[in-house]
């Protein structure tokens, strides 16, 4: 038998075993965690699909693409909110990645022994600050930094390219949003990263430096390729992060819903944002219902992002011919 047959032996419950109570057990309490979990998921998106009935009878899946958002002639879209969140996303998924693997690097393989715990603990404490913390720090500190100094920078040298348009005269926007969501998902990235680098066997690092390789080669040609599908499905991860915060964006955005704009310092919305401000303000039983359709269309997006993550690591360990 090979050695991946074993494996998928050992994975099988109790094959092959007298059952026992305590198997039985934890059989049943593993069970019943699963099935909860798939049960509040389904319930979630039930509420979600039974509160947006009236915006998907009204508008159908043209919402989608519609841009524009008028209570007053209850007229409703979600095509900004949608490109506000990709813009935001991505944008803090491209700064906040190499970052994030610097710092996984640093603390995994070139930091003293003595630093390694200072730097993770700090790391993890950022991820447990709220957000709404960070979304004030965003308003009150970060803003005014993008308004005098970074975007007026940023225009003056590359503002022939239309994504560096006029500066904002509030520092709020686009980019400040990207920033703000940079910092939130960096010690998702960071820590998962570090874990999956300290567990590439010694062996292969020390084969490769002992051939004479670099540190940097080393960590080119053996600790990225046995990492590349973790290190994605953390970048995933981390972009999921992305697309549903709402407080610490809706504090740092501009709160604009009427337009799109191609302009990174322009003022915008989210999909998580707008919910989170106009929820409780909606004039009207179509605008409520099409704040959940927004969420519905967040709760599709989380979905796709996890099964994509899925997909991503079991397809490497298919790769390296470990169980996923």
């Amino acid at each position: 038998m090979s050695a991946l047959d074993t494996t998928d032996v050992a994975r099988r419950p109790f094959t092959g075993r007298r059952a026992r109570l305590g198997d039985l057990l934890l059989q049943g309490a593993a069970a019943v965690a699963a099935l909860g979990a798939t049960v509040i998921v389904g319930l979630i998106a039930w509420q979600l699909i039974k509160g947006a009935r009236l915006s998907l009878s009204t508008f159908g899946l043209g919402f989608v693409t519609d841009v524009g958002w008028d209570p007053v002639h209850l007229h409703f879209g979600a095509a900004t909110f949608l490109y506000g969140t990709a813009i935001t996303s991505f944008g803090a998924l491209l700064l906040g990645t190499p970052l994030a693997l610097g710092i996984a690097l640093f603390v995994s393989e070139l930091a003293p022994s003595w630093l390694r715990g200072p730097v993770t603990a700090l790391v993890e404490t950022l991820a447990a600050v709220p957000s709404v913390i960070i979304g004030l720090w965003g308003i009150l500190v970060l803003a005014p930094i993008m308004r005098d100094h970074v975007e007026p920078a940023l225009h003056s040298s590359l503002g022939f390219v239309p994504l560096f348009g006029p500066p904002n005269s509030v520092g709020t926007g686009y980019l400040t949003a990207i920033v703000v969501l940079t910092i939130m998902i960096v010690p998702i990235i960071s820590s998962i990263s570090r874990e999956l680098f300290l567990g590439v066997p010694n062996e292969l690092k020390e084969g490769a430096l002992g051939l004479g390789a670099t540190r940097w080669e080393t960590v080119r040609g053996v600790v990225f390729p046995y990492t590349r599908g973790g290190v994605a499905a953390a970048m995933i991860l981390g972009l999921g992060r992305a697309l549903g915060e709402a407080i610490a964006v809706a504090l740092v955005i501009g709160a604009f819903n009427n337009s799109i704009s191609g302009n990174v310092f322009g003022n915008g919305n989210t999909l998580g944002a707008w919910i989170a401000i106009q929820f409780l303000n909606a004039a009207s039983n179509l605008e409520k219902s099409s704040l959940v359709y927004l969420g519905l269309i967040l709760l599709v997006f989380s979905l796709v992002v996890n099964l994509l993550a899925q997909a991503i690591v079991r397809r490497s360990a298919r790769k390296l011919g470990t169980p996923s």
